[in-house]
């Protein structure tokens, strides 16, 4: 039977508030994510929150009656509440109907089986939580099997980066590490390791790349350092026909992604 809870200065709403900040996940290694879509994706992909709120006034909605049956059977507890405690939780204005409380997933890059999937997308100091959580879109997209971290990126935990995924977080491996660590781990199975650089000589399309396949994109600003090229197996870039000297880092990867991806299907 879900709690009702009204009260701003309720303790719960209180902690689940404090997950807005980095600090708060990091303290209770719990997430925020919002909407029915969003907590339907992480339902199919096997993930429910440990807790649910939702708004008074969709509690009829059949999607809101199944996550909150299945929460509560799983240990979690649900929470009925209005917009308004909706809105101190999310931050948003027009704060959406549902709100979950996620257990943060395990980050190891020891976790990540490289043969489970062709082609994995790797990022080195993204800074922008659009551009982090339209990367994890692109990996589901194009089948990959997840997005592992480099040095010092934003936190895909935020609530920022968790809406820009659009679910995506939930069904995409997500692993952090720094690049030597990265680099050992790469080296010590299969794998090319191809970077997008401005520097490049070969086209994108030129190379045939093979499984599995990491695609190493830089940060948003500065690109990849000379060190973490000089790593790589292969330097691409793509033409730029037009004014612009580079494409946004997210584009950058979804014409990358798709390229490798189109090269595999042709081959079949």
């Amino acid at each position: 039977m879900p709690r009702l809870i009204t009260a701003f200065s309720n303790p719960l709403v209180k902690r689940v508030r404090s997950l807005r900040e980095k600090k708060g996940r990091r303290t209770e290694r719990l997430f925020l994510a919002e909407g029915l879509r969003i907590l339907a994706e992480a339902e199919e992909a096997g993930r429910l929150p440990v807790y649910i709120f939702f708004a008074a006034d969709s509690a009829g909605h059949p999607i809101v009656r199944r996550l909150v049956a299945r929460v509560e059977a799983a240990g979690g507890e649900a929470i009925e509440t209005d917009r308004d405690i909706l809105h101190k939780l999310s931050g948003k204005d027009n704060p959406q109907a549902v709100v979950g409380v996620y257990e943060e997933f395990a980050t190891d890059l020891a976790a990540i089986d490289r043969t489970s999937a062709g082609l994995w997308i790797v990022a080195q100091s993204l800074r922008d939580p659009g551009n982090l959580g339209t990367i994890l879109r692109t990996g589901d997209a194009t089948g990959a099997g997840g997005l592992i971290l480099v040095d010092d990126c934003v936190d895909p935990f935020s609530v920022e980066a968790v809406r820009a995924s659009m679910g995506a977080l939930f069904t995409q491996r997500i692993a952090l590490a720094r690049w030597p660590d990265f680099v050992d781990w790469l080296r010590a199975g299969p794998g090319e390791l191809v970077g997008t650089s401005l520097k490049a000589t070969d086209d994108y399309q030129a190379p045939r790349y093979t499984p599995p396949l990491f695609l190493l994109v830089g940060n948003e600003a500065q690109g990849l350092p000379a060190e973490y090229e000089a790593e790589c197996d292969r330097l691409v870039k793509m033409p730029m026909l037009g004014k612009a000297d580079s494409l946004n880092a997210a584009v950058a990867t979804a014409v990358m992604a798709y390229e490798v991806i189109n090269q595999w299907r042709r081959a079949t």
